[in-house]
């Protein structure tokens, strides 16, 4: 494929909405944040991805490269967490879902955490069943619904939220920033927390590295194709993010309905245009669910092959699509959406404490996949690689080097409740042991069932005609 078209894939892969209210908690101090998301990670996640790719492009992915790394157990610990990462954070994907389609009917609702997980358990479990009908069903919704619900929608905020600033409306704040005002307090690291929701609008990019040996002349293509997409999301999620901020007082800012409120002042004369958004914004979101129900699965599933998974989960259906294996990942949503459902607190601060966990499950397969590409360039320097990070070892280590630092940045912040969210009913101490045990017992699944494994497990070898 050429660069038009992967430039393409990757922006339907990462593109979405609902962080906008995440962002507008940090005002003009956004556009930082923005730039030091690209640098800490979207830069060197994306380049070694694509190195990894490129050397060892088989289906699996992570699972690939670190098991070429560090072995069989390491591999299927780190596409572990790739897959288990998303049946965490998916739950503010579909809570986001519910919230916003309670703006079309019944506004009232949309702060309701039971409403918020019977609509979210309905969504995924009917996505789930739709996606048993294969990869065209699932290309067709995914496609469709990002371009009509996250599309639209995006460009609606950001034009109609230009025209009622530049109508002399009122607004939360200066358009005129100082240098205090752009410059995030460093010193306060209570303060800088919110660079994890930054970091992921682009998380996830390892997925798309998937492509790259499909990139003509990927030397060129991949890494300008990845700029490109960096550019195109940083500069929509800063207008539209700023937009959100400037119309909604921050006192009344809801992480889930933050979108709806911004329009809702918005379309103050045409509020029959509210439930219209909200049921497009809901459209895109149900998109984003397809492609992440369906995706992650299947580099999960490819370990099949190995016999790391138990026969009654390597089951596929006609269409190859691995049925049981995602009933067991629609047991453990159900599971995480519960857990949001009786945190205590508000909606703010239940929908931060899991997606800070799913932050850490995230950023630990990082380390693998970062330690994994340092490694085999050592030792595995004649494998050809289309995409290779220049520099040598030296550039190796600067991007994968300087990656993993990031991600040991990350990790801390994602221990530190972030002082713009108020956890009135939950000591820090009950946070930092809430995040560590979540993360040991996500870590330990994975290594219990390959202790179990057993030479049956391994399907056998097709029969060669």
């Amino acid at each position: 494929m050429g660069l038009a078209i992967f430039t393409l894939l990757t922006l339907a892969a990462l593109f979405n909405i609902r962080k906008y209210p995440n962002m507008a908690e940090t005002q003009w101090q956004l556009i930082a944040f923005s730039l030091l998301a690209i640098l800490l990670y979207l830069i060197p996640a994306s380049l070694v991805s694509a190195e990894l790719a490129t050397g060892w492009p088989q289906s699996g992915g992570v699972y690939i490269w670190v098991k070429e790394a560090f072995g069989q157990r390491w591999g299927f610990v780190a596409v572990w967490l790739q897959w288990f990462q998303m049946t965490i954070g998916f739950v503010a994907a579909l809570t986001f879902i519910a919230a916003t389609f309670a703006y079309a009917f019944i506004p009232s609702v949309a702060d309701n955490k039971f409403y918020q997980f019977i609509i979210s358990v309905i969504i995924w479990w009917g996505m789930t069943f739709l996606n048993f009908r294969g990869l065209k069903t699932y290309a067709r919704i995914s496609w469709s619904f990002l371009v009509i619900g996250m599309l639209i929608p995006a460009a609606m905020l950001i034009l109609g939220g230009i025209q009622y600033i530049s109508q002399g409306n009122p607004i939360q704040f200066t358009l005129h920033p100082t240098l205090q005002d752009l410059v995030p307090d460093f010193a306060n690291i209570n303060s800088i927390v919110l660079l994890l929701t930054f970091v992921f609008i682009f998380i996830g990019i390892e997925m798309t590295a998937a492509h790259a040996g499909e990139v003509r002349n990927v030397k060129r293509n991949y890494p300008l194709a990845i700029l490109i997409v960096g550019a195109i999301m940083a500069v929509v999620s800063i207008a539209g993010s700023l937009i959100v901020a400037l119309l909604v007082p921050a006192g009344d800012l809801n992480i889930l309905t933050g979108i709806m409120q911004a329009f809702e002042v918005i379309c103050t004369g045409y509020p029959w245009l509210v439930p219209l958004v909200a049921l497009l914004i809901v459209l895109g979101s149900i998109g984003e669910a397809s492609t992440w129900i369906l995706g992650p699965v299947r580099g999960l599933a490819s370990t099949a092959s190995d016999g790391n998974l138990p026969p009654i989960l390597q089951k596929t259906n006609t269409e190859g699509i691995p049925v049981n294996l995602m009933i067991l990942q629609g047991v453990f949503f159900t599971f995480w959406v519960g857990v949001y459902a009786i945190l205590p607190g508000g909606v703010n601060s239940s929908y931060w404490i899991l997606l800070a966990l799913t932050t850490i499950v995230y950023i630990v397969m990082y380390f693998f996949m970062y330690a994994a590409a340092i490694k085999l360039r050592y030792n595995c320097p004649g494998v050809h690689r289309s995409f290779v990070i220049p520099g040598g070892k030296a550039g190796i280590w600067l991007v994968a080097g300087g990656g993993f630092v990031a991600m040991i940045f990350l990790f801390i912040l994602a221990l530190i409740p972030p002082s713009q969210i108020a956890f009135t009913q939950l000591p820090t101490v009950h946070y930092v042991l809430f995040m560590f045990g979540g993360l040991l017992a996500v870590v330990a699944v994975p290594l219990i069932i390959y202790h179990l494994r057993k030479p049956g497990w391994r399907p056998p070898e097709p029969e060669t005609p």
